[in-house]
């Protein structure tokens, strides 16, 4: 049984998927952030690596990403930091990314490394439906990886279905179609999410874009079985000072 699968038969509701920049603030503290946010609450932890061209992210993260590549992250140090994660980090990690670096390195090699590593599952917003069910999707499955499939309000019944069969560990239900850090009318929100768990999806959805304090936790765990914060995180990380204080007092603000 994979950890996503797990924590979702443990736990049904109220799960905190929190997002972090690999080798933000500093090139060395992509573990030290992970090792903060599980001891401070969070249930998955999201690591994105950084690209210079991330389409879905909103200002933020993409400077959070344009630093952590400056620092000199790349892929090859991101599975070097993560080789022992496992032997402190035992919640849900996935791996959140874009295709191109991906592939510079060598999808397959990737797919195994993240194996190796301990990863749970990736994101991968621009890895297109036919292109996962015809070249990428057997590789995942062989590396014994999750895939989640983003969603929006205007993803079709159809397709919705298509995804949810296809996807597993969660489905990532994004807010509206706009970029991560964007703030939202919660009652349109409210009407989508109500809608989606209507249609009693296989696979548990998470809420992402415009998470970002307790309220906005709340409101979406109406209907979601837990909600995606990245922005507002990285935001807080960005201020600068010790991590472990950053998160305990952020994480702290939403779940209390």
């Amino acid at each position: 049984m994979s950890r996503l699968k797990n924590l979702f038969d443990q736990k049904s509701a109220r799960v905190l998927n929190v997002y972090c920049t690999a080798g933000f603030p500093q090139l060395t503290s992509t573990l030290e952030v992970m090792e903060s946010l599980q001891a401070n609450g969070a249930d998955i932890i999201e690591v994105g690596m950084p690209y210079s061209d991330p389409l879905a992210d909103g200002e933020v993260i993409q400077s959070s990403s344009l630093m952590a590549l400056e620092n000199g992250m790349t892929i090859e140090v991101l599975f070097e930091q993560l080789a022992s994660m496992r032997k402190t980090i035992h919640v849900p990690v996935i791996l959140m990314g874009y295709m191109n670096p991906i592939l510079q390195y060598g999808f397959e090699r990737f797919c195994k490394a993240a194996k190796e590593a301990g990863v749970d599952g990736l994101i991968l917003p621009d890895l297109p439906l036919f292109e996962f069910e015809t070249i990428y999707g057997d590789t995942i499955k062989d590396s014994a990886l999750d895939f989640i499939f983003l969603v929006t309000p205007e993803t079709s019944e159809e397709r919705l279905k298509k995804l949810d069969a296809l996807s597993s560990g969660f489905i990532y239900a994004v807010s509206s179609s706009a970029t991560t850090g964007k703030d939202k009318d919660f009652a349109k929100v409210a009407m989508y999410l109500k809608k989606l768990k209507a249609f009693r999806l296989k696979n548990p959805f998470l809420v992402g874009f415009g998470i970002k304090d307790k309220e906005s936790f709340n409101a979406v765990n109406e209907y979601a079985n837990g909600a995606i914060i990245g922005s507002a995180y990285i935001k807080a990380l960005s201020t600068g000072g010790d991590i472990n204080t950053i998160t305990k007092n952020f994480l702290a603000s939403i779940l209390k």
